[in-house]
């Protein structure tokens, strides 16, 4: 979105990579080293080792207008490194609440204390959900301006079109997708005991990236899952495809359930909805608030593997080209930002612009 609005941007940050990165979406990139998924204690290392060397980026930063943070270990890094751009806005994007900043025990409190610093210096709030504000930031009292930011689709091309009826013919076989970061290990049992108890009637469909540590076996328990399939990583520009393929998809996620995985809006929803896909939830979460707000999608009520069985067993054609018929009635601007969106969020971060810093 900044580079659509013409914003020069420079990428800072770790990679979970072995190789450098030069280049991260056609811009300049600073790479401050490796770290790896759940690897909490390597990662106090590395941003510990990076703080050390904050000088080089001096030069890069001098004049800059707006330091934008993606998670509390780059806030942590930013707000020391403004002495190098002290009148730059200081935005936090918060797009997850980790379960070790929720957490009763003294490592819980120690985050919570380290991030409730920090966040005295911020300028603005960025998040994606409304159950992100009323579940933890307005308990937490940060008494700094949030602006909801939501995971829609991007349209840098405003011809992309939404697909007026299912690209696909109708089931069975069902076709169930899950995409984006695999991290939801129940997600994959119930799925694929689902898929296995249907004999062929519904094909779950995964592509994204797997998790390292919740999937140490991915590609074992793939073997083992009949009517699985994965296909990998993808970019923004496989959308239509991948989504296009499908009857149904995933918007499900257990991985913190009852915390952040209740209050998120994930990008699924939006995508899906955009492309034509239905979208499934669970009830009780914010998820499926939103769909029954739009009055488009399915919502699993009780057990998840039983009602997604029965779904699929009492499905019509009749019912589904309802439920494909309803994602047309969500207006386009609910499900996907155009450019004029981008240039309101950089006019928005310029307006922080200013050298008076709020005190406490």
């Amino acid at each position: 979105m900044l580079k659509i609005a013409s914003a020069q941007v420079i990428v800072i940050g770790f990679r979970r990579t072995a190789e450098r990165l030069k280049d991260v979406e056609g811009c300049e990139t600073i790479d401050l080293g490796e770290t790896r998924d759940g690897a909490f204690l390597a990662r106090i290392g590395s941003v510990a080792s990076a703080a050390m060397r904050l000088e080089r980026l001096e030069k890069v930063l001098r004049g800059c207008q707006v330091m934008l943070a993606r998670n509390l270990e780059m806030l942590f890094l930013a707000a020391k490194a403004r002495r190098y751009a002290p009148n730059a806005s200081l935005i936090f994007e918060c797009l997850d609440i980790h379960r070790m900043l929720l957490a009763r025990n003294l490592s819980g409190r120690l985050l919570r204390s380290i991030e409730t610093s920090l966040i005295r210096d911020v300028d603005l709030i960025l998040t994606s959900s409304p159950r992100f504000i009323s579940e933890y930031f307005n308990p937490r009292n940060f008494n700094r301006p949030i602006r909801i930011l939501e995971n829609k689709v991007l349209l840098a091309d405003p011809e992309i079109s939404r697909p007026s009826q299912p690209s696909q013919p109708i089931g069975p076989p069902w076709k169930l997708g899950w995409f984006g970061m695999i991290r939801c290990r129940r997600s994959f049992e119930i799925l694929r005991s689902v898929a296995r108890e249907a004999d062929g009637s519904l094909q779950i469909r995964i592509a994204g990236r797997p998790s390292p540590k919740e999937f140490p076996d991915f590609e074992t328990l793939l073997a083992g899952s009949p009517h699985v399939t994965f296909t990998g990583p993808y970019r923004f520009d496989e959308l239509p495809t991948l989504y296009g393929d499908l009857h149904f998809s995933w918007a499900v996620d257990f991985f913190e359930q009852g915390l952040n995985s209740s209050w998120l809006l994930p990008n699924r929803i939006y995508e899906s909805s955009f492309f034509g896909s239905v979208p499934i939830a669970i009830e009780g979460v914010e998820t499926a608030r939103w769909l029954a707000e739009k009055q488009i999608g399915v919502i699993l009520n009780g057990r998840p593997e039983t009602s997604l069985r029965n779904l699929f067993r009492t499905l019509t054609d009749r019912r589904y080209r309802e439920l494909a018929g309803a994602l047309q009635s969500v207006p386009r601007t609910e499900l996907a930002e155009a450019k004029e969106s981008c240039y309101q969020l950089l006019e928005a971060f310029e307006k922080l612009n200013v050298p008076a810093r709020p005190g406490y």
